[in-house]
């Protein structure tokens, strides 16, 4: 592994440590290649904290669409980009859904609401669902990627993942659960905004519990070839996840993390059964 990719397992490592530790279930010669797909995520997702302005985020994101596109210029001498573009071009990996991630993630720049729940699982597709097939087809290039198992987990660990981060994004005035879904449950915008609990505003997060909850369900129905296994991996936290927000649902704006040794026993004992 060259020094592209260790930088890419070594961010990975730090701030996306799920996707890193299902990474070394992974065949030792497709980690590198997972770590540099992990980590052009993690760094379009944090062009949200890496700015001040929605501006410079689109220009950030941009520059990600003009590396992955040409891959020329300062885009083969940034350690992510030029082990992504290596990765692309060694298991003949599609570009358009990349694409199609940037600019899902667009919409973390700005403070408008998610106004659906259409809207929001087409969120989590062109973004969790993406990067689970993306690295099925990397670590089985002769799938198709995971197909509906990935759509399914993806939308899951998204819808979860957001519902963990509910307190960070309230905070600075963000808000993933969709409108329709406040309205169906007689919940207010400003409540969220303001760190008003309400038995509207838990009863409405309760809901986007049992949608990841049901997709997960379809996910788990369906059969995994064992080559792909450690691109879902991460799916496998989803039932840990939610269970310790339905204990904290009390308290919506508190931040309950689930202790690291539990999450490492959950993705080991799910390798196992794969």
């Amino acid at each position: 592994m060259d020094d592209n990719f260790r930088h890419c397992e070594q961010l990975v490592r730090e701030g996306d440590k799920d996707r890193f530790l299902a990474a070394l279930f992974a065949p030792a010669d497709k980690r590198g290649a997972l770590f540099a797909l992990y980590a052009f995520n993690l760094e379009v997702a944090r062009v949200r904290e890496a700015v001040r302005e929605a501006m410079a985020g689109e220009i950030r994101l941009q520059w990600w669409r003009d590396a992955i596109e040409s891959g020329a210029g300062e885009a083969s001498a940034h350690p992510v980009a030029a082990a992504l573009r290596e990765t692309i071009a060694r298991f003949d990996l599609p570009v358009a859904p990349l694409i199609d991630l940037i600019e899902a993630r667009s919409f973390d720049l700005y403070d408008d609401p998610m106004p659906n729940s259409a809207a929001l699982e087409g969120y989590a597709v062109k973004t969790s669902s993406a990067l689970i097939g993306m690295a099925a087809s990397i670590l089985d290039p002769s799938s198709a990627g995971g197909n509906g198992a990935a759509r399914d987990a993806g939308i899951a660990y998204a819808i979860t993942g957001l519902m963990r981060a509910f307190p960070i994004h309230a905070s600075r005035g963000q808000l993933y659960v969709p409108l329709d879904v406040l309205e169906r449950h007689d919940a207010h915008l400003e409540d969220v905004f303001a760190g008003r609990d309400t038995p509207q505003l838990r009863a409405a997060l309760a809901a986007m519990r049992r949608q990841a909850r049901a997709h997960f369900a379809a996910f788990a129905a369906t059969t995994i070839p064992r080559v792909q296994a450690a691109a879902f991996l991460p799916a496998a936290l989803v039932p840990l996840y939610l269970d310790r927000l339905d204990r904290a649902s009390g308290n919506p704006f508190a931040i309950d993390e689930v202790p690291q040794w539990r999450r490492q026993w959950t993705l080991w004992r799910a390798a196992r059964k794969a």
